[in-house]
């Protein structure tokens, strides 16, 4: 709630809805559970990530287990990618 770059949660594009989505920065945030890894949830998920990219937006993913084991680390991340997309957006 203190980052300086605002997020919005659960927010819907195309027929997709976000988890976390930075509209300033045109970055999405996914977390993804068990269904997300199976042959199915896979496809579902590069087609959906096509899709989001053509609106310009990066999709950036986490597992539940790398959010509750490496908080910190997830968003120093998440941090980065929100600078180094300043940095993309000027060349």
């Amino acid at each position: 709630s203190k980052y300086p770059i605002r997020f919005v949660r659960q927010k819907p594009i195309d027929k997709y809805i976000l988890g976390f989505y930075c509209p300033e920065k045109k970055v999405g945030i996914e977390i993804d559970v068990s269904q997300h890894y199976t042959e199915e949830g896979i496809e579902y998920d590069r087609i959906r990530t096509d899709i989001l990219n053509a609106y310009k937006i990066e999709i950036i993913r986490f597992t539940n287990i790398e959010i509750r084991k490496n908080f910190i680390s997830v968003c120093e991340y998440i941090d980065n990618i929100i600078k180094n997309t300043e940095n993309r957006k000027q060349v």
